[in-house]
């Protein structure tokens, strides 16, 4: 049950500001966010089981991250979700017309959400007859789970407005990993009704997930500004363990990189 929160302000020197965790069973291989060596261009992590990633970032300026859509009985499909973020990176069509290109049946549910440095794009193979598959975003504070981009779930709300709170306070990049760590529980009247035991939701519920099957693998903040990118990425082991911590901080559009971590 990944979650990602994110400011947009187009206009100013960092349009585009991202904390997200990733959720996912611990037994999938997966590699730490790095510059990868075939694509030296991308920085993400990696899903060493289908080969594409879950979020990330280009020196060009790009960002792309995706969360799963709950659905029913899981069903197989041709093409995993990773290769959506991949493929935005490595490329260098617009928002608009990548996500046209998009076979949203050769995939199971999903929540994309697309940067080119100037707009940002929702887009989703999830959503009602009246409603579009994508759009772009307007400036705004959001929060996007296993739901459609708006859902009311306690996680995205109160994450999305935490996350303007901290961003409006000038924080130091560490508040963001921090404001990712939270594992209150919301209130059951306010969890999202999936028809799933109540318990079930309330486990899921938290920001960080703590499980020692299934849970929180790696939270990462994004900075996507004019002049400098900034990408940290804090993993988890089983039981909300501390794994490795990497920080990368580079100019876009620019070979120069420096690593922090």
């Amino acid at each position: 049950m990944c979650l990602i929160l994110f400011r947009f302000r187009p206009q100013t020197s960092e349009p585009l500001l991202v904390a997200a965790n990733r959720d996912e069973f611990h037994q999938r291989a997966s590699a730490a966010a790095q510059f990868w060596e075939d694509e030296p261009h991308i920085l993400a992590g990696k899903d060493l089981v289908a080969g594409g990633t879950w979020l990330g970032c280009s020196r060009q300026g790009r960002f792309a991250a995706l969360t799963n859509f709950t659905q029913g009985e899981p069903a197989t499909f041709p093409k995993s979700r990773g290769e959506l973020v991949h493929g935005f990176l490595s490329g260098t069509q617009s928002v608009k017309d990548y996500a046209l290109s998009i076979k949203g049946d050769q995939y199971a549910g999903f929540n994309l959400l697309l940067f080119d440095g100037a707009r940002l794009l929702y887009t989703t193979n999830v959503c009602p007859p009246d409603q579009p598959r994508s759009r772009l975003l307007p400036a705004g504070d959001y929060g996007l789970s296993n739901a459609e981009l708006g859902a009311t779930w306690p996680k995205c709300v109160d994450g999305a407005h935490r996350l303007g709170e901290l961003a409006d306070s000038k924080c130091d990049n560490v508040e963001f990993i921090n404001l990712l760590k939270d594992q209150a529980k919301p209130d059951d009247q306010r969890l999202p009704d999936r028809g799933r035991p109540v318990e079930v939701e309330r486990h899921l519920g938290s920001c960080f997930i703590c499980d020692s099957n299934y849970g929180t693998r790696a939270s990462t903040v994004v900075r996507m500004g004019r002049e400098q990118i900034y990408f940290a990425e804090q993993t988890y082991l089983p039981d909300g363990v501390v794994g490795s911590k990497v920080e990368y901080e580079f100019s876009p559009e620019s070979e120069d990189q420096a690593f922090l971590g």
